[in-house]
């Protein structure tokens, strides 16, 4: 059965289906479905409470397509992918919306090798969602088999990529109320820092609710109490990090980009001395990066569009300002977790704080502004808008930049400005809405 076959009947008709009991886990369940010529699939989900009966039809759509299910249980979206790869699984799926509401919540397809689906794939399975198929019985449909061990793999798996121990960290993790709720704080704990929990207690309603990475003003706030030696805070599936220094500063995406590409570079181990960013890292991450004699390729907004650049050139570090970092030495996606244990293992290594390694670079003001109802086709043709833009270019110089870019999902266009000063980022990003908003209306 081809990978898009199965995923689509994951969305389509879970209604008659037969699910044997059975306690195998791990690789001997994905070995023994394998053997009988099924397909393999593992099934992660975060704890939101719409979670458990998405849970329960994904598994059931799976099952009768012919499908061995691995159910993995609450565990982050890295780790799904991790697992689908260490398990042998032909696909990976999990259930989360990430950093958004509790009532909100969506299905991620994993290819074999715990890859994201690329766009083709995906068209193809959107395109075969109504097509006719004969639903297999009997000895044809799949098991389902719990796996909820699985968790110590990923988790051992995180701490066999660490250069250091992380004794004499004492650290404040907030896990969004999300799903590295039990693993994230083992895993730091097993590689030897001290550990304060926050947001670590979901109730499938709670999760991003006030804490995670999109809401650190508590972990700001308990970090500078506490006296701890710095934060670090996930999002709802943990596929992301943001971190916090003892002072209760925010050290964004670029900011860990930064400190993981000098630490690499000065390994040795930094490919081709580039990483990967997108078109919103700040202009301050591209100077230290130059500064450092390293080079910055730049993609599309997405995660995704960064994991393509960097498998089509062999990188192995990119990521996003919103904290998507990815370090393909050791995930096939962006990992919260992973992510952290190196910011920490950094600090550890070289002695100095995270506020230090931090000062790598400067960012510089950047104020976003979001047009919305406008047509979004009229952005790339206004002659208007170009010359507006060609001055504020001009205005700013090498100290700043511009960046117009149409939202992908609504009628709104995005004006971003960096500069020297905040004030001068907000005069002419102000002003170039507001030309946006004559000549796109």
């Amino acid at each position: 059965m081809e990978l898009s076959v199965a995923a689509a009947h994951v969305l389509g008709d879970a209604g008659a289906f037969t699910v044997g009991a059975g306690d195998m886990a791990g690789v001997g369940a994905a070995g023994s479905a394998a053997g009988r010529g099924r397909p393999v699939a593992v099934v992660g989900r975060d704890p939101r409470a719409s979670g458990e009966f998405l849970e329960a039809a994904v598994v059931a759509g799976l099952a009768s397509s012919g499908v061995d299910v691995l159910r993995l249980g609450v565990l982050p979206t890295p780790a799904v992918a991790y697992l689908t790869a260490a398990l042998g699984a032909d696909l990976g799926v999990m259930l989360s919306a990430s950093h958004n509401p509790a009532p909100d919540n969506g299905i991620k397809f994993l290819a074999k090798g715990g890859y994201k689906l690329p766009d083709t794939v995906e068209n193809e399975i959107e395109e075969r969602l109504g097509e006719r198929w004969e639903r297999p019985a009997g000895s044809g449909v799949g098991r389902v088999h719990e796996a909820y061990g699985e968790a110590d793999r990923y988790i051992a798996h995180l701490l066999t990529t660490l250069p250091v121990r992380l004794e004499g960290i004492n650290v404040v993790v907030d896990c969004a109320n999300g799903a590295a709720h039990t693993v994230a704080p083992e895993a730091l704990v097993r590689a030897g820092a001290t550990v304060e929990a926050i947001g670590a207690r979901p109730d499938g309603l709670n999760i991003n609710a006030g804490y995670g990475s999109t809401h650190l003003d508590r972990l700001q706030q308990v970090v500078v109490s506490r006296g701890a030696d710095l934060g670090v805070a996930y999002d709802g599936d943990a596929d992301r990090c943001l971190a916090v220094t003892h002072e209760g500063e925010i050290v964004d995406g670029d900011q860990i980009m930064a400190i993981l590409a000098l630490a690499m570079h000065a390994k040795k181990e930094l490919v081709k001395d580039t990483v990967v960013a997108t078109v919103m890292s700040n202009l301050g991450f591209k100077i230290a990066m130059r500064g450092a004699g390293l080079n910055v390729i730049e993609t599309a907004v997405g995660d995704r569009y960064v994991l393509e650049a960097m498998k089509a050139g062999g990188y192995n570090l990119g990521g996003e300002q919103s904290g998507h970092v990815l370090l393909l030495d050791h995930a096939t996606t962006g990992d919260g977790l992973l992510t952290s244990l190196h910011l920490l293992a950094e600090v550890a290594r070289q002695g100095r704080s995270l506020a230090e390694l931090a000062s790598v670079m400067t960012r510089l003001p950047q104020v976003l502004i979001n047009v919305k109802g406008v047509d979004k086709a009229k952005a790339a043709v206004s002659a208007e808008l170009a010359a507006a833009i060609g001055r504020a270019e001009d205005e700013l110089g090498e100290t700043g930049r511009v960046l117009i870019r149409p939202s992908g999902t609504e009628p709104m266009i995005r004006v971003m400005v960096e500069a020297s000063s905040e004030a001068m980022a907000q005069e002419i990003a102000g002003r170039l809405a507001e030309t946006v908003r004559a000549t796109c209306s």
